[in-house]
């Protein structure tokens, strides 16, 4: 899968640590933060601007606390994302909610959990179904 990723200052060691695992697993990684970008809002809407040309991508932004990237990322239309510190989450909200990104805090999760995050999340297909009726409503608001 093409996974889509970026960081601030903050989240940018455990980006690297997620890239390596996302590289290892097989994964085609596009990552817009070789160097981190100057503000997660930078960095979000880099990623969420790839992902609404790329309908085959997904996407994992990371800074201090995950919050910040996820008010930047889901400003852009049509774009659905989730603020992230568990795997459960991570699958659920890809199953249930269609969302394209999750967001992660480097203060908030460590490195392992940060790899069961993006991993779940990348295994997860969205259900669509009773599910869509939601999507569309999200869709519709930004």
């Amino acid at each position: 899968m093409r996974v889509v990723i970026a960081s601030d200052v903050e989240g940018m060691p455990l980006k690297e640590t997620v890239k390596e695992t996302l590289l290892a697993d097989g994964h085609e990684v596009v990552d817009l933060s070789e160097t981190p970008a100057a503000d997660f809002v930078d960095s979000a809407t880099a990623v969420a601007a790839d992902l609404m040309e790329n309908e085959d991508s997904q996407g994992l932004c990371f800074d201090a606390y995950g919050v910040g990237s996820y008010m930047a990322a889901t400003r852009v239309k049509g774009m659905v994302a989730a603020n992230i510190s568990d795997e459960r989450s991570a699958y659920m909200t890809r199953e249930h909610n269609n969302s394209r990104i999750v967001c992660l805090g480097s203060a908030v999760v460590g490195s392992e959990v940060a790899k069961k995050i993006a991993r779940e999340f990348l295994k997860a297909d969205y259900a669509a179904g009773r599910h869509q009726v939601r999507v569309d409503m999200l869709n519709k608001m930004a």
